[in-house]
């Protein structure tokens, strides 16, 4: 601090005496011709300029403190914060403990407001001039990993190195996390091995929850042999494997859209084999594997079908003789007598053709599994032909009965999304629900709303709300997505957002989207002007799905265009025409406003793609509030009971419904009362 003041007395001492050695040059009297004051004026400023480059490089003067050279008029930054870091020392009562700046950072986490959460560590403590421990580092880890900004998380790591703060087992597993959650899988995966690679040169010996942790995210990033390899590890190690490891198994089988189903089965029955007993989430990623992953290439997955009835057949055989080995000794003879090899060897063949050629529905779900009366593999292409491999919908719950598992609605809902598209399967689904005495919530509604639209029923799809309705639940933003997927025309969009308007639910750009694809597949120019008249009104940014719509719709337009032009005569030409030219002086004026004219598909979808990491650089907006109630925060979705629903109203057969239309003597979904 003293030489901060040195230097400052000695800048202004400067300061005056070249003041006051300038002040006595213009007053001493002139020799000879008395000149101009502008000429002096001009003559003392090169006088000075030289005098200046004289003194930088003259091997007399050393630094800047010859009076010949100017000090610099803008002071040092450095000095200032130095300045300022030694003027503002903060008070005792301005500090927080430990535990304090812990439970700020908790609660903005809770809030989702993670930049106000690293602002605590980075801002407020550095401000304080408090030291962060481990604790701190570990709760911010674990929320960028929730949330999969790796980045950071991974950059909050490297600070807790240089900070010499210890490493501990729940820093590697949030790590991890982040890695699982993060929305680049090739940047994840690379993490992961980098991170493994810092735990094999530390000499760190991963725990269960490291392991679990790992697997998650080789199995999420698409790495499945290097998430299997992990639990061969956990077996050589003799760590606890339980349901939880098998649960990310399934989950890594679910990242492997062409085989995974076959990864599944192999993963069940290793767990029948170990005498793991599945959990409710067992069963619902196992129903996810169902609708999301094929079998892959049949030579491979017949061979894999009959290793798993192989080696089911193995696991009885061996219950029914416990030591093959041991020898057994003859009352009258006195030798020992072994079980032939060759006879157990006839017993797993005979049992395995039996199993092979059992008739009746094929059940791969059990533990002692059979193909039952499947003609070929090549014929299962469908979510539903797969889930009939497991025994269908009735085996499932037969399945979670033996392992003593009550079924919820998520795994309702999951079964619905897998069982055939016809009404005769989801009345079957609704009575299921009434007899197990499950409480339904609108996500199982919005499924059963997307099927029927996805299958073009678009009049059954608006009869769910009448179910929604019996089962005293209120639509969310979802249910007006999905019911846009069926509004064909555009009265039927109206009076969609009229219902929005009067729910107090405001569009999003998800919604239009589904009512523009709608408008592009009937070619309905008024209809797509319309959609994007209200994109302009309503100030949405429009996003990928929505402009690749337009640009799918566009080439349309311009074959058939091309082919009018080639047949000038033919029906609907001049029509078409002044309806296509009229829309593309609107396309290009909706363009303009959007900020997206002249520009390709690529370069209009690098400006509304939004990074998702960009979300936690900005702070909160001042008076934002996500959650008004802090209690709503943990609250569940609404449920209810569907007891009201007459499920004997839903159609039988679907041939009651044609072209999209209902009959009258068909009923509605009426209340029971």
């Amino acid at each position: 601090m003293s030489s901060i003041i040195l230097n400052t007395l000695r800048r202004q001492c400067v300061h005056q005496v070249r003041t006051r050695l300038l002040q006595q040059s213009f007053l001493l009297p002139t020799r000879g011709l008395r000149a101009s004051p502008a000429l002096y004026a001009n003559k003392t400023h090169h006088k000075d300029e030289f005098s200046h480059l004289e003194a930088a490089h003259s091997p007399d003067h050393f630094g800047t403190l010859s009076p010949q050279v100017d000090e610099p008029e803008t002071p040092d930054e450095g000095d200032l914060r130095e300045e300022d870091f030694l003027q503002n020392i903060p008070t005792p009562g301005q500090k927080l403990s430990v535990r304090q700046y812990a439970d700020m950072i908790k609660d903005h986490l809770k809030n989702k407001r993670i930049r106000e959460a690293l602002d605590v560590v980075e801002v407020r403590m550095k401000q304080d001039r408090v030291k962060p421990v481990n604790y701190h580092f570990n709760l911010l880890i674990g929320g960028c990993a929730r949330v999969g900004y790796s980045k950071k998380a991974f950059q909050l790591f490297n600070k807790m190195k240089q900070h010499g703060l210890k490493v501990t087992g729940g820093t590697y597993t949030s790590l991890f996390n982040a890695c699982a959650v993060s929305p680049f899988l090739g940047d994840g995966l690379k993490r992961a091995n980098q991170l493994r690679e810092v735990m094999l040169e530390k000499g760190y010996e991963p725990n269960e929850s490291n392991y679990n942790a790992m697997i998650k995210a080789y199995g999420r990033c698409g790495e499945l042999k290097t998430a299997f390899q992990l639990v061969d590890e956990m077996v050589a190690r003799r760590l606890n494997i339980a349901t939880e490891t098998f649960n990310f198994l399934l989950q890594a089988c679910i990242s492997d859209r062409e085989y995974g189903f076959r990864h599944a089965l192999l993963v069940w029955h290793r767990m029948h084999r170990m005498k793991i007993s599945p959990d409710r989430y067992s069963f619902n990623l196992l129903l996810r594997c169902v609708r999301d992953c094929q079998l892959g290439d049949l030579e491979t997955t017949e061979q894999v079908i009959e290793q798993i009835l192989t080696e089911s057949i193995g696991s009885a055989v061996s219950k029914r003789v416990p030591v093959i080995e041991k020898p057994i000794s003859s009352e009258h003879t006195g030798e020992v007598l072994e079980v032939p090899q060759e006879q157990l060897a006839d017993d797993t063949n005979r049992a395995l053709t039996d199993r092979l050629t059992h008739e009746g529905v094929p059940n791969l779900l059990s533990a002692q599994p059979h193909l039952g009366s499947l003609v070929k593999l090549g014929e299962v292409r469908k979510p539903e032909d797969r889930l009939l491999l497991l025994g269908g919908s009735s085996n499932v719950f037969a399945e979670m009965q033996r392992c003593d598992i009550e079924p919820d609605i998520r795994t309702i809902t999951e079964l619905l999304d897998v069982i055939p598209s016809t009404y005769a399967a989801e009345k079957q689904l609704l009575a299921t629900i009434k007899q197990l005495k499950l409480r339904c919530d609108i996500d199982f509604f919005n499924i059963l709303i997307k099927k029927r639209s996805m299958r073009f029923d678009y009049e059954g799809a608006r009869d769910v709300l009448y179910m929604i309705e019996s089962a005293n639940l209120e639509p969310d933003i979802v249910t007006y997505g999905v019911l846009a997927l069926g509004c064909q025309t555009q009265e039927e969009a109206r009076s969609l957002l009229k219902m929005m308007h009067e729910a107090d639910v405001r569009m999003n750009i998800q919604i239009l989207g589904a009512m523009l694809r709608q408008g592009c597949a009937k070619q309905n120019f008024r209809y797509i002007t319309e959609i994007l008249n209200i994109v302009k009104r309503e100030r949405l940014k429009p996003n990928e799905p929505f402009l690749r719509h337009l640009e799918e719709f566009g080439k349309v337009c311009e074959k058939r265009d091309r082919d009018y032009d080639a047949k000038p005569r033919k029906k609907g030409r001049d029509e078409f025409k002044q309806e296509y030219n009229r829309y593309r002086m609107q396309l290009d004026a909706w363009r303009e406003h959007m900020g997206l004219q002249g520009l390709a598909l690529d370069q209009a979808l690098g400006i509304v793609r939004e990074h998702p990491w960009e979300q936690f650089k900005q702070p909160q907006p001042d008076g934002f509030e996500a959650v008004k109630n802090p209690k709503l925060r943990h609250k569940r979705k609404k449920q209810h009971s569907i007891r009201r629903v007459d499920v004997e109203a839903i159609a039988d057969d679907d041939e009651e419904r044609v072209d999209g239309t209902v009959r009258d003597e068909t009923k509605e979904v009426k209340l029971v009362h």
